[in-house]
């Protein structure tokens, strides 16, 4: 699996979780710990990457901004696929 990939699904992952608010009523530690998890998942995955990264992919990953790397990631996978 290529890195940009493995790294779509963790993405898509942590949205996953942060959605199951129902997991979190039940069990916060748990839905924190999963969450935590998938971050330290997101992050060496983002340190795998194959250099050059895209600056821009790499300015939101430094920054914690997921749902815009998730959305830069899937635009880029798209557009490799036409």
């Amino acid at each position: 699996m290529r890195p940009e990939s493995a790294l779509i699904i963790a993405l898509e992952e942590r949205l996953q979780i942060i959605a199951d608010r129902a997991w979190y009523a039940r069990d916060a530690v748990g839905h924190l710990a999963a969450l935590q998890s998938v971050s330290e998942r997101i992050s060496s995955l983002s340190l795998a990457l194959p250099a050059p990264v895209d600056p821009q992919l790499r300015h939101f990953l430094e920054r914690s901004s997921f749902d815009k790397a998730l959305a830069h990631l899937r635009s880029a996978t798209s557009q490799q696929a036409v």
